[in-house]
């Protein structure tokens, strides 16, 4: 077992962890959670021996094997196969003991050496790494690609693949959902369910915790407090802590029947909304999770719409995708990935896009936000249409060298030439209004490229709130979000009274916001019937075709 007794570990000048003690047992998953800057990867570094404590004692078996994800983006010309295969320390070195015994002309050790090979899993390895690659998201015609060929972002996939590839008795992973699609962290939510050993995880994503985790691990003031339970278990438990320590009981007491009157205007309405039963649901765990929110860094509301065409958006056998690349020779047809889209987008509708990875979610979001052309059909755009657009990548709306003021600057510029003059332009007015997503002091002049993932995060949301849109397009929102940051954006949502389209691996955040779900699959774009849970099996179905398809090449 992993034992913390009187554990002390500072960073620079500040504690983390004071005097603290908490036992965890073998085979236990355990959820680390806590407030942004509380500790959680000081204390995975405690844990795989980069940091020591500062006072007490840290013990972890000594024969226990390691397994974490590796945070350095990979640099090699290895294939996606044999960089995942090389994950897996024991048969690398069985493989490099057998090339030292042939070297070596000892019959004996050969001997040893290949038998140690088989039972390093020799025989199977590429089979198993294929299999993480595709569970992943990856394509079958991926499988024997440069790792260099590949963005970042999949190939962070990769190391995450690396590192489930390596047997290990305890995995460590901080935010192993980061970088990846609803199908891919459905696939990545069964296979760390059958994981045997110890795993101790950080992720904001709460039905994920909730699926997996059985003991939940909280840093709060410097110490360590374990509960039994996974996350929604610990909530309600912390939730009834705040309520009988809280001090701010009156601050407590204004949040929660500003939910609560949410809540009844909601289900006045719920009997014409579709699959209104989950989402009553989720809105009744606001009661319960407003004791959190109160705790939360901040809170925010999207302001009215100053007027809601209807319909927002008209698509009459539209087709999307992109187009050739500039140096491609003249003629060359542009890659239609969905065609045939016959949709409307209505006024206060919460559509949630689903769909396999690949399949083109992004690309139908991009193309409605205006940054593609659709490359067919007529789209039809509802008079005085104001797009709040959340790009999956922040950086693809911020420039890093800018700092928040000067985002903030440029968009009241660019409203007073557009003829908007509904929005507060004057510097300190976006001072302040900045300051209410907690960028105060000399926040507002940092350079966006030195900020956290969530800074940013908070910063387009910012922005986007400030633009009083009517439809708001979100594209994977909640990355870098913390807990309570997304139920804050849930909140928010619910309480928006414009149009909501909505692509999020964050299966509680499509839950409480969305009524009805488009899919996109196989070219087009139509009506998905069932819920979540039916999506996620229809998930699993496609992830077992695509490592069928795989199976010759194995």
């Amino acid at each position: 077992m992993i034992v913390l007794k009187n554990v002390t570990l500072r960073r620079s000048s500040k504690t983390l962890l004071d005097k603290t003690s908490v036992t965890i047992n073998p085979g236990e998953k355990v959820g680390l959670v806590g407030r942004n800057g509380a500790g959680k990867s000081t204390l995975f570094a405690l844990l795989n021996g980069t940091l020591h404590e500062d006072g007490g004692d840290c013990s972890i078996p000594k024969h226990w094997r390691m397994g974490q994800v590796a945070q350095e983006m990979p640099e090699t010309d290895q294939s996606a196969t044999d960089f995942v295969i090389d994950g897996d320390t024991p048969l690398r070195a069985a493989r490099n003991e057998v090339s030292a015994a042939e070297a070596s002309d000892d019959g004996m050790r050969m001997a040893e050496a290949y038998m140690a090979l088989n039972d390093a899993g020799e025989h199977d390895a590429e089979a198993r790494a294929q299999s993480l690659i595709l569970g992943l998201g990856f394509k079958v015609s991926e499988l024997h690609q440069p790792v260099d060929s590949f963005s970042g972002g999949w190939r962070m996939r990769l190391q995450l693949a690396r590192a489930l590839m390596c047997p290990s008795d305890i995995l460590l992973l901080d935010e192993p959902t980061n970088h990846l699609d609803l199908d891919a962290l459905v696939w990545l939510e069964a296979w760390l369910k059958r994981y045997p050993g110890t795993l101790i995880m950080i992720s904001h994503d709460r039905e994920f915790l909730d699926a997996i985790t059985g003991v939940t691990l909280h840093i709060d003031n410097a110490k360590l407090v374990r509960y039994g339970g996974n996350y929604s278990r610990f909530e309600d438990m912390r939730a009834e802590q705040i309520v009988l320590q809280q001090a701010t009981a009156a601050r407590q007491a204004e949040k929660i029947a500003h939910l609560q009157s949410f809540i009844n205007r909601f289900k006045a309405k719920a009997s014409k909304a579709k699959q209104a039963q989950s989402r009553v649901k989720a809105l009744e765990r606001m009661e319960k999770i407003a004791p959190v929110l109160a705790e939360a860094e901040f809170s925010f509301e999207f302001q009215e719409p100053q007027n809601l065409p209807n319909p927002m958006l008209s698509m009459v056998d539209v087709s999307i995708g992109y187009p050739p690349p500039e140096d491609a020779p003249a003629g060359t047809p542009s890659t239609v990935i969905v065609r045939g889209i016959n949709r409307s987008v209505m006024a206060g509708q919460r559509i949630g896009i689903l769909g396999a990875n690949g399949q083109g979610k992004s690309t139908l979001v991009k193309t409605i936000a205006r940054d593609l052309k659709a490359i067919g059909g007529d789209m039809t755009e509802g008079k005085g249409l104001n797009i709040g657009y959340f790009a999956q990548q922040e950086l693809d709306v911020l420039r890093p060298q800018d700092t928040p003021l000067e985002h903030m600057i440029r968009l009241a510029k660019e409203a007073i030439a557009a003829g908007r003059g509904n929005v507060p332009g004057r510097e300190q007015e976006l001072r302040n209004f900045l300051g209410t997503f907690n960028f105060g002091g000399d926040m507002v002049k940092q350079a966006v490229g030195t900020m956290s993932g969530g800074e940013k995060a908070r910063l387009v949301l910012c922005m986007i709130v400030w633009q009083r849109p009517n439809l708001l397009l979100l594209d994977e929102p909640t990355n870098h979000l913390d807990l309570a940051t997304r139920e804050a954006l849930s909140v928010a949502l619910n309480e928006f009274e414009g149009t909501v389209m909505l692509v999020s691996h964050d299966r509680a955040l499509l839950r409480a916001v969305c009524d009805e779900f488009w899919l996109v699959s196989r070219g087009g774009v139509g009506p998905f019937d069932g819920d979540l849970d039916d999506y996620q099996r229809y998930l699993l179905d496609e992830a077992r075709r695509s490592r069928e398809a795989a199976a010759p090449t194995q």
